[in-house]
């Protein structure tokens, strides 16, 4: 190993790595743990040894890493600290040990997205320097897309790490052990089932970190998640992506399938592979049968809500205990014998109310935590009055309904907004700074304020890819996730009343299920302030007779890579901010970007994973407009020959920024557009 690391942050980790090694067997309150982190530091030591190589060849300091050499060496420190736990006192002891647990595992997830973001981008940065060294890692750093030169990193496919405190799965890990680990039996195929937030991907997790089963399929465990509208292209790139082969350019359906097998007898050489396909909803069952192969020590989970037959009787992930239930809301709940003045009857009402589903336990939970008395005994006063809420996944959501009435008006309309972007999709929190900003005058303080007031109701998650200096306020990278049944509780309070008279309307035409008056020639006049529409190949050419003439902020996901923008948003003349984001693999293209002629009242853009055409077309002012992002985008045709005339379509901009962008050079026009305060350009 020292050998391997012989390198600035390789020496780092080395140093981490032998502590971690040393004290797992005298620390044995964090042995799991630390076991966890052993194995994330030993899996990337070759990868650390190819960044720190890379830089060397570049002859330039480690920039990127020096962040993450801080934590590794805090890391050490902390390691030392949980193997001195017994000299802790034994009233503080509680609360360091989960203090200590919580910290080592943010440290193992950070080394983990790290190397997921920061040295991808820097990869790419140094692919554009130094092709000829790029092409000497390409076996190690994966594939290049030729259509858009991008470089990316194995590892896309690896299993998320499961929640630090769960009840109740031992009897069901062992159920998938017997199933998937005895090569006695033939089953290929396992699905686990049961209702929304059972802890149906919870278990899949688990099952992916148990020590036996990595001991078994070691590095071949793939874990892919579904989602409602599976894109196959999708998710069979990131197979390959993940195994280091360069993505194949699939002459169809058929060759793509016929592709994926060959890869899967390829790396099935190395060892037993297990695929995990997470969340498979209704009518993509059959799309299953597609990663089906007679392979031998070729193993596939599936997890969904919804029962299927097909491959043989389904594992029912059953409501937990009362017992197993408690436990789980009072950890969620914070509830400790020492520090809890609540009834043990109000608990147990209100553990009845959430009828054994862990995320409804979660959600209640982490609600009332740290709450008044009276707050909790008028909870367990309703739930007593109406009875089991949850008997069916209608009742889980009015279960989770309860945990929205502590929101004041501006914050449940934050959290009806993350149900304007597609499921299973990290949501920008830039994005919806720029929404609420215009919308509801939030500075970026309040907006980021309402943010951690849903994600500490467990209303939502926060993702940060990279922190920045205290003090700060630096959203650029943080992103908002949601539980796919709280974005559908979100959706569901958007619904409440007829589509032409909602605030905000939100239009999913993904497969081609499009709303009933979409093909009417009829004009369909709507009534929102926000809308949304979401899109995908399947997404017919001919738009439809909209007329969204108080939309205010206009959100569009693609999966194209062709998209021509409606031509109803000429009559969008209240629109102020308009959000274009691609979810799919390449960057899509935009077509009809002249009607931004039309959008005299547009004060923000923000663009991801798009081709942006020459923005000389737009002959009318947008005098309006004070801010332009571009994330991951090609901007070169862009700006391309812009003159000092055309700096002045652009006469209030105030800000523009440049994230992960194609970029050869700084647009000259920038220099003309005198309004501009700032000018950021990353990655």
């Amino acid at each position: 190993m020292a050998m391997v690391l012989d390198a600035v942050i390789g020496k780092v980790v080395d140093e981490l790595l032998s502590s971690v090694v040393e004290m797992k067997n005298r620390a044995l309150k964090f042995k799991s743990t630390l076991e966890r982190l052993e194995k994330t530091l030993q899996s990337l030591a070759p990868l650390i040894n190819q960044i720190d190589e890379l830089n060397k060849k570049l002859d330039r300091p480690a920039k990127e890493t020096e962040r993450l050499i801080k934590q590794m060496k805090d890391g050490k420190e902390l390691v030392l600290k949980c193997c001195d736990q017994d000299k802790i006192q034994w009233w503080n002891c509680c609360y360091k040990k989960a203090e200590y647990q919580e910290q080592l595992e943010e440290l193992d997830g950070e080394i983990r997205r790290f190397f997921e973001l920061d040295l991808r981008a820097q990869d790419a940065r140094n692919g554009l320097e130094a092709l000829l060294e790029i092409k000497e890692f390409r076996a190690e750093f994966r594939s290049v897309g030729l259509r858009n030169e991008r470089i990316e990193l194995r590892g896309v496919c690896l299993p998320p790490q499961p929640p630090g405190f769960t009840v109740g799965l031992d009897g069901p890990l062992n159920e998938l052990k017997k199933r998937l680990l005895n090569d006695e039996v033939s089953v290929s195929v396992v699905t686990v089932t049961g209702s929304g937030g059972s802890g149906k991907s919870t278990l899949a997790k688990r099952f992916c970190w148990d020590e036996q089963v990595k001991g078994k399929f070691k590095d071949n465990i793939l874990f892919i998640t579904f989602a409602k509208t599976p894109k196959l292209n999708a998710i069979v790139q990131k197979l390959f992506q993940h195994t280091g082969y360069q993505v194949p350019d699939f002459q169809s359906d058929e060759d793509m399938f016929n592709q994926l097998e060959q890869l899967m007898k390829q790396i099935v050489k190395n060892g037993p592979i297990l695929l995990v396909l997470d969340d498979v909803w209704l009518g993509s069952e059959s799309l299953v049968d597609n990663f089906v192969f007679e392979i031998p020590n070729y193993k596939i989970l599936v997890t969904s809500r919804f029962a299927i037959g097909r491959f043989g009787h389904p594992f029912v992930l059953k409501p937990l205990s009362e017992a197993n239930a408690i436990n789980l809301f009072k950890h969620s709940a914070s509830l400790t014998k020492s520090n809890s003045d609540i009834p043990d009857d109000v608990v147990k009402e209100i553990v009845r109310g959430c009828s054994g589903s862990p995320l409804a336990l979660r959600v209640s939970g982490r609600s009332l935590s740290n709450e008044p008395q009276i707050v909790w005994l008028n909870r367990a006063r309703e739930l007593s009055a109406g009875g089991t809420i949850l008997d069916s996944n209608t009742d889980i959501l009015s279960c989770l309904q309860k945990s929205l009435d502590v929101l004041d008006p501006k914050s449940m309309e934050c959290f009806r907004d993350l149900g304007l972007f597609p499921e299973d999709q990290r949501i920008p929190v830039a994005a919806l700074v720029d929404m609420w900003a215009e919308l509801r005058n939030d500075d970026d303080a309040t907006a980021m304020e309402r943010i951690y007031k849903l994600v500490n109701l467990n209303l939502a998650d926060i993702i940060v890819t990279r922190k920045v200096a205290s003090g700060t306020i630096d959203y650029n990278y943080h992103y908002v996730t949601q539980h796919g049944l709280l974005r559908d509780l979100a959706i569901r309070n958007n619904s409440q009343e007829p589509e032409d008279k909602r605030n905000r309307l939100i239009i999913d035409t993904s497969a081609n299920n499009l709303p009933s008056w979409w093909t009417s020639e009829t004009e369909y006049h709507i009534a929102a302030h926000v809308l949304s529409i979401s899109t995908d190949e399947a997404f017919p050419s001919k738009w439809c007779n909209l007329q969204p003439t108080q939309v205010e902020a206009f959100v569009l996901n693609l999966r194209e890579k062709k998209c021509i923008l409606p031509m109803f948003m000429k009559k969008m003349n209240k629109l102020k901010v308009l959000i274009i984001t691609n979810y799919d693999f390449y960057q899509a293209e935009l077509e009809n970007f002249e009607l931004l002629d039309h959008l005299s009242s547009l004060k923000r853009i923000r663009l991801e994973k798009v081709l942006i055409p020459f923005l000389g077309k737009t002959i009318v002012q947008l005098k309006n407009l004070q801010k332009c992002s571009f994330f991951m985008c090609n901007v070169n045709e862009a700006f391309k020959n812009c003159t000092i005339q055309d700096s002045e379509i652009f006469p209030n901009l105030v800000e523009i920024n440049f994230d992960y962008c194609d970029m050869v050079e700084l647009p000259n026009v920038i220099s003309y557009i005198v309004s501009l305060k700032k000018v950021s350009w990353r990655n």
